[in-house]
């Protein structure tokens, strides 16, 4: 059954009638980014409004991928679970080259994660989910509503908005966009994004189609059914199924959307007795490109508007969702006055530089999957051939390094180690990773993440932290819970049990190791031992007040 989008009212606002007032916050944007942003603000307490010219949720699949560390960041926000339920869960990936399986891989290989390695689901569900969790949680959000022009100053922004009803203007503190790949904001303010297009195209095709394939990424180089070029297979909710082909660059889009076009090259793979019904079909070019900086004064970008990359590797979407979980609590403080403005700064440091790495790992699986030269591809093909036996040539195929999130070691916000305390080794939790998950017991929840993320915490193995510290801690201008976890904890600490020990393991533990953990759950400082002066500090430096 085909999917009908749905149709969201246009409701006259305020200013139409010369009445509203300044906004605090602004948002451009009622995409995934947009929509998380508002939701992250709005639980903070912060009035926020979101603008978008459309009256639905996206047209088309398009981002389908969602990695764990989004869906852990949806389960901070409250909308996780119905995410996860909705889509399709996976872990597994497959590399085919000619007509035989090169390699497969595990990205999640271990028990004791809450969520999988990534969630399949139909941009327009994902966009709903979170549609229904922004107006739970009180976002105002106006379709229909056009930015046609943007004057920016020292202390704020002021819009001009086309509607159905008429035009008005639109004053706010600080301006979130989150408009996608064509921005208009970014337009009117004369900003551009810089980078490179590649010379190919590859079409994408949802076909609504009942199959006994395995819910895996399937990934073929040169089969015999598209043979030269590449085929990227994704099973999705509601037995829809996202199927890409290499197409060249001498192709015609226009010509390789229409059905006629695309129903051969599905009947050459899929078999001449398959029984599948187009739903909807794109071409696109694989393109890596970001704009300088992703803040301009009161106006910040994020997700596709400030970067882009091509979507072999899952890094669109989710590295936008990133965005906004790295922006919201920095705004949020400086918007209490409890940290300076030029906290914001560090926004645009730690995401340009995580920008950076998506298309660092895009141009790389580009370069193997669209081989420039005869030389290249001759490289390439014996790679894959060597892959079916031996496994250091496996490290050496890109057919999109999957996204993982990014680790932010060179922030500012770290607090450095004390030399010789922790390993250092690669995988484990340097100030700048995301904080891991692991079973636990406690009053908030079955996850260790469910403990932490909001306000700061301190995550204490053992009892570390007297509650006098931890009272201190609570009652500071910037309040940082402290999550203890084995041992009996004394108020206001928050106990944690240790479920199998998996938490002590993940996070190299010992009697007296603490971590401090950003409100984005991202690691900030560690110590293996608690000193509150140096807590202090480090949630100082981690705020930009020291």
């Amino acid at each position: 059954m085909t999917y009908t989008n749905p149709v969201y009212d246009f409701s006259a606002p305020p200013e139409l009638a010369g009445e509203g007032g300044r906004r605090p916050v602004v948002i451009v944007g009622a995409g995934p980014v947009g929509l998380v942003a508002a939701i992250d603000l709005a639980l903070r307490g912060q009035p926020v409004l979101v603008l978008d010219e459309d009256k639905t949720v996206s047209v088309g699949s398009r981002a389908i991928c969602y990695a764990k560390r989004t869906l852990e960041i949806l389960d901070r926000l409250g909308c996780g679970e119905p995410v996860t339920a909705r889509g399709v869960r996976w872990n597994v990936g497959k590399v085919f080259f000619k007509d035989a399986l090169a390699y497969q891989f595990d990205l999640l290989p271990e028990s004791g994660h809450r969520r999988p390695a990534f969630v399949n689901l139909q941009q327009y569900h994902f966009e709903e989910c979170l549609v229904a969790r922004a107006r739970e949680v009180g976002v105002e959000l106006r379709w229909q509503s056009r930015v046609a022009g943007i004057t920016t100053s020292h202390d704020g922004v002021r819009l001009a908005v086309e509607t159905p009803r008429g035009d008005y203007a639109l004053d706010a503190d600080w301006l979130i966009v989150a408009d996608g790949a064509r921005s208009t904001v970014r337009g009117l303010m004369g900003l551009e994004s810089e980078g490179q297009v590649f010379r190919d195209r590859f079409l994408i095709a949802d076909i609504h189609m009942t199959s006994d394939f395995p819910t895996e990424r399937w990934f073929w180089f040169d089969p015999p059914f598209h043979p030269g070029q590449s085929v990227l297979l994704h099973r999705q909710a509601d037995d829809l199924w996202r199927v890409d082909f290499q197409l060249g660059w001498e192709a015609d889009p226009d010509e390789e959307k229409k059905p006629e076009r695309i129903g051969p090259r599905l009947r050459a793979m899929l078999g001449p007795d398959a029984k599948f019904e187009l739903e909807w079909a794109s071409v696109y070019t694989f393109q890596c490109r970001r704009m300088k900086r992703f803040r301009h004064e009161r106006v910040l970008f994020a997700g596709d508007a400030a970067h882009l990359v091509s979507p072999f590797g899952a890094r669109g979407a989710n590295s936008g969702v990133q965005d906004a979980d790295n922006l919201v609590w920095k705004l949020d403080l400086v918007l209490r006055g409890q940290a300076p403005a030029h906290l914001l700064d560090s926004y645009d440091d730690e995401r340009t530089r995580a920008a950076d790495e998506n298309i660092r790992h895009s141009t790389r699986a580009t370069d193997f999957i669209t081989p420039k030269n005869a030389i290249s591809r001759t490289f390439r093909d014996a790679v894959l051939e060597l892959a079916r036996d031996h496994p250091f040539a496996r490290r050496l195929v890109n057919s999109g390094r999957l996204s993982v999130p990014a680790v932010l070691d060179a922030s500012p916000l770290n607090t450095p180690d004390r030399s010789g305390e922790f390993s250092g080794d690669p995988g484990t939790l340097v100030p700048g990773t995301a904080a891991a998950d692991a079973p636990v017991r406690s009053a908030r929840g079955a996850w260790l993440l469910d403990c932490l993320g909001g306000p700061f915490a301190l995550l204490a193995f053992g009892p570390a932290v007297d509650a006098a510290s931890a009272e201190a801690l609570a009652q500071a201008s910037i309040p940082c819970v402290v999550v203890q976890v084995g041992g009996a904890a004394l108020l206001p600490i928050l106990a944690v049990e240790d479920v199998g020990g998996l938490a002590a393991s993940r996070y190299e533990a010992q009697e007296g190791t603490c971590y401090l953990v950003r409100p984005d759950q991202h690691v900030c400082a560690r110590w293996r031992r608690f000193d509150l002066a140096e807590v202090q500090r480090a949630i100082a430096r981690a705020t930009a007040q020291a």
